[in-house]
């Protein structure tokens, strides 16, 4: 089959690579229809190489079509049409029994630290191949594919994945007061469906922080009032001065650890790249940074005795971070993967209807065929031609 495979910083390619099977009886095999490139995919292609080895099977977003069962598989059965979860989880364990579906106890990488298993997500993670290629082992098949009906394109479902259990969890984790305002920082495809969800569920006021055109345009076709982090203004003061005087009641940080304007962050992560790849692994592991210019933001932003939620991926273990402000602020910080099966059954409901509340079929910007990813990735990287989601068809 072909799939889009690890190489090197900025250097992924579409190779064939041979079929998965059959390993576990509760497994399954999909013949993928649609994979999205994610912006955590964009970490791998730029930050996190040292935990990736070439050939590494990329992508976290896919759905498809079941072609194969093992014995174990619950109900699932050939020719379903299902969307697969970016975490692995059993859905019978303790954690996954307290809907955190991303510490799962069957699935958790014990011997790097780490939790749940994820698809196309590197040693720290599993080193489970991933989604963007023509067909899919899925492990732990009797819990996590998630079956979606006939009928609707792809592009209404395909975001269960991942996009949008994640914006869910994070607008859930802001802890938005009725009628009351949030911010959201990045408007890539998560702080697109955080500012639609937070409407959705009743915030009355929702801002959005980026400095792309493309994204605040689209934000603003959904009632977002947006600032633009370009124009020379201090956005922390537009964002008080939008919510009273006193700063959002709640920020999500849709950014995470690749944020603009941390040249310092930016210095360290380049360097880390140019060792040895156990070296680079190691002092990752030990004493990364991050770009930490959004989250600062955050906590200048958010009113005092407000909330904080983190969806964009951090894995420094050395960031500083301003605990008196936190303290002194009385902030409520709230972050993590999305334990995505927790949330379906309020998502899915809204995909299957005749209307489309959330504007999901509005988000891709571009369709490729899968020989297409490595442009697909660069596109993305630099958001240009107007990129904002990429969305891959396998050709099998």
């Amino acid at each position: 089959m072909k799939a889009v495979t690890w190489h090197g910083k900025r250097d992924v390619r579409v190779e064939t690579v041979d079929d998965p099977r059959l390993v576990e009886p509760n497994d399954a095999i999909i013949r993928v229809t649609t994979s999205a490139i994610c912006g955590s995919d964009l970490h791998l292609y730029e930050v996190l190489g040292a935990f990736l080895e070439p050939g590494d099977i990329l992508g976290h977003e896919p759905m498809g079509i079941v072609e194969e069962v093992g014995s174990e598989a619950g109900d699932l059965k050939p020719g379903d049409r299902v969307v697969v979860p970016f975490n692995i989880s059993c859905g019978h364990c303790y954690m996954c029994a307290r809907g955190l579906q991303t510490q799962c106890e069957t699935t958790q990488v014990r011997d790097r630290g780490k939790g749940a298993a994820l698809f196309g997500y590197t040693k720290l993670y599993g080193q489970v191949p991933g989604g963007q290629a023509e067909y899919l082992r899925v492990p732990q098949a009797q819990y996590g594919p998630v079956k979606v009906p006939e009928g609707p394109p792809d592009e209404r479902f395909v975001y269960l994945s991942d996009v949008l259990p994640t914006a869910w969890q994070a607008v859930e984790y802001a802890e938005i007061p009725g009628d009351g305002s949030v911010a959201v920082f990045g408007l890539g495809p998560i702080g697109q469906m955080c500012c639609r969800i937070a409407a959705h569920r009743g915030a009355g006021t929702v801002l959005g922080v980026d400095l792309v055109s493309e994204r605040l345009a689209l934000a603003r076709r959904y009632g977002v009032t947006t600032f633009d982090l370009r124009e020379d203004r201090d956005v922390v003061a537009a964002l008080r001065e939008s919510t009273g005087g006193r700063g959002p009641d709640a920020v999500i940080d849709a950014v995470g650890m690749e944020a603009h304007g941390a040249p310092l962050g930016k210095l360290a992560q380049d360097l880390v790249n140019l060792l040895p790849g156990p070296v680079a692994a190691k002092l990752t592991e030990k004493a990364g940074v991050d770009r930490l210019s959004a989250l600062y933001l955050a906590i200048d932003a958010v009113r005092r005795g407000g909330t904080i939620s983190l969806s964009g991926v951090y894995g420094g273990m050395l960031d500083p971070m301003p605990m008196m402000e936190l303290f002194d602020k009385q902030i409520r910080i709230r972050m993590g993967q999305a334990n995505v099966r927790r949330w379906v059954d309020d998502i899915l409901p809204l995909l299957t209807g005749s209307e489309d509340p959330l504007g999901v079929t509005d988000l891709a910007t571009h369709r490729l065929p899968l020989d297409e990813a490595p442009r697909g990735y660069e596109i993305f990287q630099h958001k240009s031609d107007g990129a904002i989601k990429v969305l891959l068809r396998p050709s099998g």
